[in-house]
């Protein structure tokens, strides 16, 4: 009987410790912008300590090498604000659409009727949200990779290219968002 048990210990205790790494994943994501934000502030003031524990650098890491990553965190930082903002306005608009429009129906998405256009709404909502989630949480593994250095690891060459072709995509998706609005 014990045997079974703890045959199956691993495989329960496992599954809190994954779901708390995604909860930590998201919460690293949303606050990469305020963290990055906080160590660039500061790194700038001459306050090294604070700026390099912000960032989760070793004592020996350079100011001008934290100034630099916690540039580069506000930017992903500003592109997490984006997604959380994708992230918020499909569950809005899709999850509770029947609150938040309140009718009529006749021009909606899946309308004339409320049902109709709440469940079409939905629907587009649950590829947005799954999108978004995956892309805080790349997100979050990105930062994790392209501070590498400030850890003493080593960093792949790939990530910085990604940084930055993100935060070019981030940008010309807010123009043309905001192309949209005029």
């Amino acid at each position: 009987m014990n045997a079974s048990r703890n045959a199956t210990a691993p495989a329960s205790s496992s599954i809190p410790s994954r779901g708390a790494g995604f909860g930590r994943q998201m919460g690293e994501a949303l606050t990469l912008f305020p963290a990055g934000l906080f160590a660039l502030v500061m790194a700038l003031g001459g306050q090294d300590a604070p700026a390099r524990r912000a960032l989760r650098a070793g004592a020996g890491t350079g100011r001008g090498r934290v100034m630099v990553h916690a540039f580069l965190t506000v930017l992903l930082g500003v592109l997490a604000l984006i997604v959380t903002g994708v992230l918020a306005i499909g569950t809005a608009r899709g999850l509770f659409y029947g609150f938040v429009d309140s009718g009529p129906y006749d021009d909606s998405w899946g309308g004339p009727t409320k049902a109709g256009a709440w469940l079409a709404h939905f629907a587009v909502s649950l590829p947005v949200t799954a999108v978004s989630v995956g892309l805080l949480y790349g997100l979050a593994a990105l930062h994790r990779r392209m501070t590498a250095p400030l850890r003493g690891e080593r960093r792949p060459a790939w990530v910085l290219p990604i940084v930055l072709l993100s935060c070019v995509g981030a940008s010309l998706f807010v123009v043309a968002f905001s192309h949209q609005l005029h």
